[in-house]
This record gives structure tokens, sequence and C-alpha cells, in this order.
């Protein structure tokens, strides 16, 4: 699937939802099924800074695709970063770089975080990317 087909799949999912207390358990249920970041790879090099809770995202190509993989401490946080995991792990580095992130808009993740989270949701999509940029470097 594309990063665009992923995004309105996670966008249809949303819909489902009447209010935002179910879907913050949505992404509660999301966040367990994030592929979990090796625990050597919890490093503060791995730290997505600007996040209120920890974040840690692992990157690496396998072919010419990047995997990602992450943890948290908070289970809204990485529900969050499931989110974004999902539409972008196992795809192009350049696929990500050119990504549009309005699906995040579209679900009103942002309007319904505290202005933190919001921050901190922000950072996640910049550190996606910048992996993504350099993971592509490698790749010319």
């Amino acid at each position: 699937m594309t990063i665009q087909e992923i995004q309105e799949e996670i966008i249809d999912e949303f819909s489902l939802f009447d209010d935002w207390m179910q879907r913050y358990e949505y992404m509660i249920e999301l966040g367990k099924s994030l592929p979990l970041i090796e625990e050597q790879y919890k490093t503060d090099d791995n730290l997505i800074k600007g996040c209120q809770s920890k974040v840690w995202v692992h990157a690496e190509l396998d072919g010419d695709k990047l995997v990602f993989t992450a943890d948290s401490d908070a289970i809204i946080t990485k529900g969050i970063i499931a989110i974004l995991i999902r539409a972008f792990s196992n795809q192009k580095p350049q696929d990500i770089i050119d990504a549009d992130t309005s699906y995040i808009d579209e679900i009103g993740l942002k309007e319904h975080l505290s202005p933190t989270r919001a921050n901190g949701l922000v950072s996640m999509v910049k550190q996606l990317k910048l992996y993504a940029v350099a993971y592509q470097t490698q790749l010319n």
C-alpha cells in the first residue's frame, strides 16, 4: 500500500468513532501493536527531542525501504507514534520525504492534544522525515 492509501485507511478508521474518548482508546490499542524498538536502540540518540514523554524511534533500510520501530513511556504517545509509523514504515525514503501529513489534521488529532503533546507530534513527524532524508542520501 502507498502512504496515501494507508493514511486514507487511518482516516476511515477514525471516522467510525463518535467521540474522542473512543478515538483515544483506539489510539491506545494501536500503540499496543506498535513494532517495538529493541532495547539496544533505546538510547538518547534515538529519543525524539521536543516530546513531553520519552519517545524512541529507530530506522533502518530493508532493501530500498525504511523500516521504523519505536516505543514510548506514555500510552497516548505510543498510539501517536504508532499512527505515524503505520503510514511511513516499509516505504521508500523519497516517498516519506514527499508525503503529505494532512491526514493528522483530518482525523482531528492535533486539536485534541494538549499543546505539549501537539508539539511532540510535530517533532515526531519531523524526526521520521529526517531519517528519510538521511537514508535517501545514502541511496543516491
